[in-house]
């Protein structure tokens, strides 16, 4: 795929624009429940982006308009950062992907089975019949769960106090297992401990660990767990979408300034052009702007589907406000590699099958198309996850792509 194929020609780029206008708008003009606020999108192939737009604004109603220097709450886009971090430790034989995960941070061979609850709602736990690994942490087939996907996991916040995981606290950490190690998926807090493995290898901060690692090698100067005052002025808060369809800007509510635990699972704040920069990274088999980052075996070994025999399924909205019931490609069957959901048929938007994606909670969305060489971002800051305006935005302009 050439850049002609892609935004060469003079009308793709007005092409691409026009998405993200229109999703601003919504079909209606902006009076219905899929417009979105504001919303920067790009796409890269191996040697740089080709195409970088914003539409809207930061805030609903404050005329302060998006742009693509704009910061964003990345969720669980984190997620395949804290993976890299993870892989390097393997590649560098420091870390035993098979080896109990107890054996680099103790208190996860605490944590037991959660069996359901007694007739006083009390928690029925037992100890786990196998050991968690990092592998499986990596392959969300450790038994974590999150509380908005996950009614056991919410019955336990709700009746139990629980802590979010957006506390970022070590308490948000130690929850029960949902089932024994490896028997099946479960989308939730695997990799927020990954990150903890990691802290424990380096023996550093898991955000210091990624700046040297990651940040500084990809040159993302704009992408922390805790914000530089320059990122702060730009930050794009984040918005609830109202049971009116309007939408509510949440000024205020914002992930911890200076949390607890680096979350590896959800933590970091960046911009789509940072984001870019490590897509390029996977697109070019571990080599950066700077110089490389995971070897080319580390690469062709992650990107493989490491579920045998399970499938990445559907993620119900316990919680309504977080989330909606969704799934990516209904009917396509999907694995997960380290740290990716894959799609192992041809997407609806033309993705090829082997591509790797993901999400995060406040309606951001990529993919990394190795095949072609393609990936890209779409970025909003709205809950509930799978808003029907931006995750329909971010379809129509991945489809646009490969049209």
């Amino acid at each position: 795929m050439t850049i002609e194929d892609v935004v060469g020609k003079a009308f793709s780029k007005s092409r691409f624009d026009g998405l993200l206008e229109q999703a601003v708008r919504g079909p209606d003009g902006g009076t219905s429940s899929r417009d979105v606020p504001g919303v920067v999108a790009m796409i890269t192939d191996r040697d740089g982006n080709l195409y970088e737009g914003s539409a809207g604004e930061r805030a609903s109603g404050s005329g302060v308009p998006i742009t693509t220097d704009s910061v964003f709450a990345l969720f669980s886009t984190t997620k395949a950062i804290t993976g890299t971090t993870v892989l390097q430790c393997v590649e560098e034989g420091l870390l035993d992907f098979d080896a109990p995960a107890s054996k680099y941070v103790p208190e996860i061979g605490e944590l037991e089975v959660l069996d359901g609850f007694g007739a006083g709602g009390e928690p029925i736990l037992r100890k786990p019949k196998r050991d968690i690994t990092t592998r499986m942490l990596m392959l969300h087939t450790a038994g974590f769960g999150y509380d908005f996907f996950n009614e056991s996991y919410n019955r336990l916040s709700q009746e139990h106090g629980q802590p979010s995981v957006i506390t970022c606290s070590k308490a948000a950490l130690r929850t029960p297992l949902l089932f024994d190690p490896g028997e099946k998926w479960e989308y939730g807090t695997s990799v927020d401990w990954a990150g903890q493995v990691v802290e424990s290898i380096r023996g550093q901060r898991l955000g210091d660990v990624m700046s040297e690692r990651i940040f500084e090698p990809l040159g993302m100067a704009d992408t922390a767990f805790s914000m530089t005052p320059s990122m702060k002025d730009r930050l794009a808060p984040i918005h609830q979408r109202e049971s009116d369809g309007s939408l509510t800007p949440l000024i205020g509510f914002e992930l911890p300034a200076e949390p607890e635990v680096h979350m590896g699972g959800h933590g970091l704040h960046g911009t789509v052009g940072d984001y870019m920069k490590f897509i390029r990274m996977w697109l070019n088999d571990g080599v950066g702007t700077h110089g490389r980052v995971l070897a080319e075996d580390t690469v062709a070994q992650a990107v493989r589907n490491g579920l045998n025999g399970q499938h990445v399924g559907a993620l119900p909205g316990v919680i309504p406000t977080l989330s909606n019931d969704a799934e990516f490609f209904p009917g396509v069957p999907k694995g997960w590699a380290y740290s990716f959901m894959i799609n192992e048929e041809t997407a609806p938007t033309g993705r090829p099958a082997g591509s790797l994606a993901w999400a995060g909670l406040a309606n951001l969305y990529y993919w990394i198309d190795r095949e072609n060489g393609i990936g890209g971002f779409w970025a909003t800051q709205i809950l509930p996850f799978a808003d029907a305006g931006s995750i329909g935005g971010y379809l129509d302009f991945e489809s646009s792509v490969y049209r």
